[in-house]
């Protein structure tokens, strides 16, 4: 059989002024005119349109041509596309190369003269390589028509919700015996001031009562392997030492307890008490007690008097310290993280005296303080005391490079002016203030309800606050009023500071347990900031609410319902594609030592016995993500990736030099 004649024809793209304004397009055509194998070479004003696509697929048609090589942007943007483009005429969507002018040429150069010359040899790479490329095949996996859902705060209920209405079998794991997250410790909500509680029940109720959930709290996933369409997950099922068919709720075990109100509670951060039997909040679902294994005298000691009082008191029998933590297989085809956030711990900022002073309170504390459901009933009092002075500090631990949070949390302006509000409803006497450094009103509604805030009398003061002493009774708040360059001083009954966003301490364990990205602030990386912000690099597996970045509530539930959406789709589909760019093992030359199995984070490679005593590396498909890692790693080079093979980049280097 005669070799084939390459044909290939090159688009630049002017990308409107983007690429045009530093390159010269034309130069950069005529010049890839005389390149090798080079049948065709056209410029357009933007390639990636309608016009543009159909210029492709004509010369494809007419002109024969079984390579092509487009000039553009960056690959990550609209390489599938052009897949698409070609495929649609005939050929292999493997066929195409991309050359990046734009993010690599025209954006990082001001000199036309040299960004035209490196334009064209990042052309002529392109060219080079395009001659070689080969045909490659899509496979297609069975999908499983189950959802994992990892996280049951408001994102992973809304995202349960939506994927169990379609109709498909969804399994909620949540780390705490209720559900309902950061969203259920709220009293109030901004700027509409609806009641949270009243918003949140509802939906934990319908997760709970859904025919398509099962519901899994005082959970945590444990192994997460396999791949899209077939994850198999293990969960690791902690013991409540309260049978949940047999409890009620009635709640005598927990009248009973010896600790009764003398330990800290989880759920009001420590400004309450509660059991050693305890259910976290009045609302919680399921409602159902939990025995604190840490506490507990029985579990911890051995004994609880003459018998465990609560095992006494509970008229069900509910009580069974013989539980023991349960292993739970599943089998999942596609995942939903929302594993949430923690908040940023104000101890770090010494100077504002947190954890010094009981008068200064972190924000989520008087959300518990000012809450009805609170250990208070919402009665904000400083020993025993109606606070005359409250002042709020905005921006504690968000902007702030000194702790290595540069990010704003989005949040703390507006839940510090719905905190002032509340306080002026409750305390219209009490003068407010609120230092901040930039107020940022950004949703609907947001400035609405500042001005709103502003109108009832809040004083606010663009200023930094260096320092929160003890005067007597009362607090100093010293700041510099950053308007008019004066020092300024307030006294103050009690302090709120608002504690921004800031990555769960366990978000390095879950990256690791499902082979996902962190971007540099530490929370979740989404494949694409624009066009795939609910997306990961692990196909199958997608990220809603503030585990991907700080977000308020609405923002958090448009995420999840996106997430669920993604994932229905793929389960809806029954089939799903698989990365076709993997690795390949040239089991000649493989020694079996094992280096790709370690270098691997997705676990592709797997050494097999072919003989007695004799290991080969051989690679899943389904698993691999075309990294690389193991072709790097490999000592003897056995391993190779499609689409990237040493002759490919080599030819690439060859052009440029």
């Amino acid at each position: 059989m005669e070799p084939e004649e390459i044909r290939i024809g090159v688009y630049i793209c002017h990308c409107g002024i983007n690429i045009a304004a530093t390159v010269n397009v034309e130069q950069v055509r005529d010049s890839a005119s005389q390149l090798p194998n080079v049948t065709v070479s056209k410029d357009f004003k933007y390639m990636c349109s309608d016009p543009g696509q159909a210029l492709v697929r004509s010369d494809i048609e007419e002109k024969g041509l079984n390579r092509v090589v487009v000039a553009s942007c960056s690959p990550r943007m609209h390489e599938p596309t052009f897949r698409k483009t070609i495929q649609q005429a005939g050929l292999n969507p493997y066929f195409l190369e991309m050359a990046n002018i734009r993010e690599q040429c025209s954006w990082v150069h001001e000199d036309k003269t040299y960004a035209t010359e490196k334009a064209i040899k990042l052309v002529s790479a392109a060219v080079a390589k395009a001659s070689l490329l080969e045909s490659l095949e899509e496979k297609e996996v069975e999908i499983a028509p189950r959802a994992l859902v990892i996280g049951a705060g408001i994102a992973g209920i809304q995202a349960s919700l939506d994927i169990a209405d379609a109709g498909f079998q969804v399994y909620l794991v949540e780390r705490e015996p209720s559900i309902g997250g950061h969203m259920a410790q709220l009293d109030k909500t901004f700027p509409t001031l609806d009641c949270s509680a009243c918003i949140m029940t509802p939906k934990m109720v319908e997760v709970e009562r859904h025919p398509n959930i099962e519901l899994l709290t005082y959970s945590e996933v444990i192994e997460v392997g396999g791949y899209i369409g077939n994850f198999e997950v293990k969960v690791k099922k902690n013991p409540r030492y309260v049978d949940m068919v047999k409890c009620t709720g009635c709640g005598l075990c927990a009248e009973a307890c010896r600790l009764k109100g003398r330990i800290t509670s989880e759920f009001d951060v420590g400004i309450g008490k509660r059991s050693a039997s305890y259910i976290p909040f009045p609302y919680a679902v399921p409602s159902k007690y939990t025995i604190d294994s840490e506490h507990c005298l029985f579990l911890t000691k051995g004994k609880c008097g003459k018998s465990p009082a609560c095992k006494d008191a509970c008229p069900s029998d509910a009580i069974d310290f013989d539980q023991k933590e349960e292993i739970i297989e599943l089998q999942v085809g596609t995942i939903v993280v929302s594993t949430g956030f923690d908040l940023f711990d104000a101890t770090e900022k010494p100077e504002y005296g947190y954890g010094l002073y009981d008068n200064v309170l972190s924000g989520l504390e008087f959300e518990r303080l000012v809450s009805s459901s609170g250990p208070t009933q919402g009665k904000i009092a400083v020993g025993g005391k109606d606070p005359k002075d409250v002042v709020f500090v905005q921006c504690v631990g968000s902007r702030d490079k000194s702790v290595g949070n540069e990010y704003c949390s989005r949040v703390c302006c507006m839940y510090t002016a719905k905190q002032a509000y509340l306080i002026h409803e409750k305390l219209p006497e009490a003068r407010l203030t609120i230092f901040y450094i930039d107020i940022r009103a950004f949703g609907k509604g947001f400035e609405e309800f500042y001005d709103r805030v502003r109108e009832e009398g809040v004083r606010y003061i663009r200023g930094n606050v260096s320092e929160i002493i003890k005067k007597g009774d009362r607090l100093l708040v010293m700041a510099e009023d950053t308007l008019l360059g004066e020092p300024v001083d307030v006294e103050a009954d009690l302090v709120v500071l608002a504690t921004g966003i800031i990555p769960r301490r366990d978000v390095g364990e879950v990256k690791n347990l499902l082979k996902i990205s962190q971007s540099p602030d530490g929370f979740f990386q989404e494949a694409h900031p624009k066009l795939r912000p609910v997306d990961t690099a692990s196909d199958g597996i997608y990220i809603a609410g503030c585990c991907q970045s700080p977000k308020d509530i609405p923002d958090t539930v448009a995420q999840a319902k996106g997430a669920a959406s993604s994932a229905m789709t793929k389960m809806a589909q029954g089939k799903v594609k698989v990365e076709v760019i993997t690795a390949t093992v040239d089991s000649s030359a493989c020694r079996g030592c094992g280096r790709c199995v370690e270098a691997c984070e997705y676990g592709a490679p797997e050494l097999e016995e072919v003989e007695p005593g004799i290991l080969i590396s051989r690679i899943n498909d389904s698993l691999c993500k075309g990294c690389g890692a193991c072709s790097v790693a490999c000592p003897s080079g056995a391993i190779s990736m499609k689409h990237f093979k040493n002759r490919q980049i080599f030819s690439q280097i060859e052009a440029i030099i």
